[in-house]
């Protein structure tokens, strides 16, 4: 089976009412899983525990084992939210669950800090997500008014990370 079969099967999975499929042929092994929209529930645990959810997605997953869970830390205590006032209109938020880190290796100088001037696209940290690096750039010119995460904290998806005047 060649790339173009395999798309047009995940593209029939995709627009079907399936939410499971899979085809074994030979040594080749293919399972494709989608996940229907539901609400994530997060459960609370000890500081630092991580709590398994299923990842909704409309499209199907592929993967070997099927696997389809994505990991995402536990809600934060009331006062730690309310420790932020977000009044600014321009607040970064974070566009996937993953680690944040505020410079691009333990022993270099973080992107910014609260004061520096920033241009749109400018890179403002980075979050680890699956091994990979995805750096988090700046939507608008401004100043940094506030870094609402830590370094090496686990940031949630749409979290806010940094406010911007």
């Amino acid at each position: 089976m060649n790339m173009d079969e395999i798309l047009t099967l995940v593209q029939a999975v995709s627009d079907s009412k399936l939410t499971s499929f899979k085809l074994d042929q030979g040594d080749m092994h293919i399972s494709l899983k989608k996940e229907k929209e539901e609400a994530k529930i997060i459960t609370v645990g000890a500081p630092g525990a991580v709590a398994a959810v299923p990842a909704p997605s409309a499209a199907p997953v592929v993967t070997a084992a099927s696997a389809g869970v994505s990991t995402e830390a536990p809600a934060a205590a009331p006062e730690a939210a309310e420790s932020h006032d977000i009044a600014s209109d321009k607040v970064i938020t974070s566009p996937l669950v993953g680690t944040f880190y505020s410079s691009s290796s333990p022993d270099a100088e973080s992107f910014v800090k609260e004061g520096d001037t920033v241009k749109k696209g400018q890179v403002l940290g980075i979050i680890e997500a699956m091994k990979l690096m995805n750096e988090i750039e700046s939507e608008y010119d401004g100043v940094i008014e506030a870094i609402l995460v830590n370094n090496e904290e686990v940031v949630e998806y749409g979290q806010p990370l940094f406010r911007i005047k």
